[in-house]
């Protein structure tokens, strides 16, 4: 496999470690059943009985700076209205602005500030003990009786640093029993946006499966423009977590804003960092590269992987970051899960566990905890590179239904 340039070609980096110390301050996190459609947050007290379920706090992260090429204007207006005219028309009427600034990022060749950042990701699983102090985004306190994380489709975990300056918000990820953990309020919600994401069409791979959209046209045909349209439902995760941010973002105005996450949660991350600009740095997040392009996310013009903000610490023992858990015989394919897609966006960082260690591929490594471990065993990080000839499901015909006549592949 090609690749091109690691961090430390970046000539836009400067190597002058800035510590910052971080604490969770809040959860965000989007209704379902009772609270359909309703974005409410959770205010994190000092002490409390969540507090001290935590890792360890604070957090202490390196940091740099790097210069980065982003929206001038990243308003939900704006952006809706790109989503809109890109989708929905055959030539975008929106353009955009760009500057150069320069921001803080977390210095990932920093062994401890990597630990630290996958803790930190860690933190977006834990379930926040019955607790009637939500606030409604929209409103004033709501207290209520029941247990809303149980009710919630994606949860937002906000820390801030000791200045007040940075903001990293944590996006869970995908709870399902065949990866360790199970949650029987959101795991059928992950598995449907994970088929949707890492799929090559709706997760139909076998004529027994249920797809999760209705684009598939026949063997391997399927309707690209009915993709696109189906990841901005406002139902999916993309949207909701870009609601997360824009939220955050109204508390935290004149903040930097940081996206990190593991599995589901860390290719979101990814998602939300590429559409506006934002440092971000994933765990085992399967391939979200298909999805940022059919996404149709506002790159900047000429922007190389090479010099991407967006980092993918991964291993070679984990099937779902490695792109190799699909087929019936996998664990995968056994849970429900189309797990079709490898290419990342940005820069790789990959732990090679298998030729070092000796390790056989499992999908238990893909656990948050065992990420952690391996990051410690390891005296120092990987290199990080770009590989921008990656592709995924080539053997499948994309067309457009508003263009194009669907070419349909035989079986064989």
């Amino acid at each position: 496999m090609v690749f091109i340039a690691t961090l430390k070609n970046i000539s836009s980096v400067n190597l002058l470690n800035k510590p910052s110390y971080f604490t969770l301050k809040h959860v965000f996190t989007f209704g379902t059943c009772l609270y359909s459609y309703k974005y409410r947050f959770f205010n994190i007290k000092e002490g409390s009985e969540y507090d001290l379920l935590l890792y360890k706090r604070p957090f202490k992260i390196l940091k740099k700076s790097m210069k980065i090429k982003r929206l001038r204007n990243n308003s939900r207006d704006l952006i809706r209205e790109w989503f809109i005219s890109s989708h929905y028309n055959n030539k975008s009427s929106v353009f955009f602005d760009w500057d150069f600034v320069n921001v803080d990022i977390p210095d990932i060749e920093d062994k401890q500030t990597v630990i630290n950042m996958a803790e930190i990701a860690s933190n977006a699983y834990i379930e926040i003990p019955n607790t009637g102090d939500w606030i409604d985004v929209g409103g004033g306190l709501d207290v209520i009786d029941d247990d809303s994380w149980n009710k919630s489709a994606l949860h937002g975990h906000v820390f801030i640093d000791d200045q007040n300056k940075t903001v990293i918000i944590a996006l869970k990820g995908t709870s399902p029993e065949v990866f360790g953990v199970y949650d029987p309020n959101t795991g059928m919600k992950d598995k449907i946006n994970d088929n949707l994401l890492f799929s090559c069409c709706c997760g139909r791979i076998s004529w027994i499966w249920t797809p999760v959209c209705d684009c598939f046209n026949g063997f391997y045909s399927c309707d690209e423009r009915c993709l696109e349209k189906e990841l901005l439902d406002e139902s999916h995760y993309y949207m909701i977590a870009l609601n997360i941010f824009y939220n955050v973002t109204k508390i935290y105005p004149k903040a930097n804003v940081w996206m990190v996450g593991h599995s589901l949660g860390g290719a979101l991350s990814s998602l939300v960092g590429l559409t506006f600009g934002l440092p971000t740095v994933t765990f085992e997040a399967p391939g979200e590269k298909l999805a940022a392009k059919r996404l149709h996310l506002p790159f900047p013009p000429g922007l190389p992987d090479n010099e991407a903000y967006v980092w993918h610490f991964g291993h070679t023992a984990d099937p779902i970051f490695m792109g190799t858990c699909n087929g019936p015989k996998s664990t995968c394919w056994y849970g429900g899960y189309a797990m079709e897609t490898h290419c990342h966006s940005g820069l790789s960082c990959i732990y090679d566990i298998i030729a070092d260690k000796g390790w056989k591929m499992a999908i238990g490594t893909h656990r948050i905890k065992q990420v952690i471990d391996i990051i410690k065993d390891y005296k120092d990080v990987p290199k990080c590179n770009a590989y921008p000839d990656c592709m995924d499901c080539l053997e499948w015909n994309f067309y457009d239904s508003l263009l194009d006549t669907p070419s349909i592949k035989s079986s064989g």
